[in-house]
Order: C-alpha cells, then sequence, then structure tokens
C-alpha cells in the first residue's frame, strides 16, 4: 500500500481520499490544541502559505493520546485552530496515532519512518512527516523541529 491508498474523516467529518493530495508535496502532522508544541500552528500556516501553489500541504490530525491535550470535539478543534492560528491547511477529526485504535494511514507513517532509536512509536504531539510528491514517506521530524527548519527539505522536493 501506499500513502495514496489511505483515508480518514476532516474535521467536518467527511471521508478524505489521500489520493486527492497525489502530486503533492506534504506534510502530515499530529496536533493538540493544549501542548507546548501547539504555537507550531503558525509556522504550518506559514509554510502552507508560503508554498500552497507550489504543490505542497499540510495535513494536521488532532489526538488526545498525550496527556489529554486536546480539546474534546471536531467544532471546539475547528474554532482554536481558525481563531487562534488562522488555520487553512486541511484538518481531520481527532484521532489515535498509536495502539489498536490508531488510524491505519498513521500505522503506515510510522513503518515508512521510523523515530528515534528505531521506535515506530510516535512519542508526542507535533511529530511530522514528510511525504514526496510520489507518496513516499521521505523524513520524520521529531516535535522539537520547528516548522520553519523543515522548509529547506520541502525546498528540495517541490
Amino acid at each position: 500500500m501506499t500513502f495514496y491508498d489511505y483515508k480518514a474523516k476532516d474535521i467536518n467529518g467527511n471521508i478524505v481520499y489521500m489520493e486527492m493530495f497525489r502530486d503533492n508535496v506534504i506534510l502530515v502532522v499530529n496536533t493538540a490544541s493544549k501542548c507546548g508544541f501547539t504555537p507550531q500552528f503558525e509556522g504550518l500556516q506559514n509554510l502552507y502559505n508560503k508554498y500552497k501553489n507550489q504543490g505542497f500541504t499540510v495535513l494536521g490530525f488532532p489526538s488526545s493520546q498525550f496527556a489529554n491535550q486536546e480539546v474534546k470535539n471536531s467544532e471546539s478543534i475547528k474554532n482554536f485552530c481558525s481563531i487562534n492560528y488562522g488555520v487553512t491547511f486541511p484538518m481531520f477529526e481527532k484521532v489515535d496515532v498509536n495502539g489498536d485504535n490508531a488510524l491505519e494511514l498513521f500505522e503506515f507513517l510510522k513503518n515508512e519512518q521510523k523515530g528515534a532509536m528505531g521506535s515506530k512509536s510516535i512519542k508526542w504531539n507535533f511529530t511530522k512527516f514528510l511525504i514526496d510528491r510520489n507518496g513516499n514517506v521521505v523524513k520524520r521530524f521529531s516535535p522539537t523541529t520547528k516548522p520553519k527548519d523543515i522548509e529547506k527539505y520541502i525546498k528540495q522536493l517541490i
């Protein structure tokens, strides 16, 4: 299977097939609204604004698996991201990124790019996966990696 074989529900409950992002450079991020890394939304939005017309997108997947740092429902998440950070890139429903109920897309991403010391699990909010125009997961970034530090990799793929 490839990245394009997966699907997820967007923040409005609509099924989105990753196929619709074919030929784009994609940054998939597990997000949270009440995390110390939450200000990264601003940097993610800046990257999206700067490169969206060149075939780049950010896909945000809220998760509450790490210290319960996500608000309760999709409407609250959408409002928080829009009001506080002006987020316009695609956001999805709250998902699990680890464990038995993990979204299949995240199982795929973790298998393609393992974390530190070969670990497959996601350790915290704002872990990021960079996907090239062919659907290959080319790099995984830790939560501490700032969006601006990913820009050089995006430029290489665009």
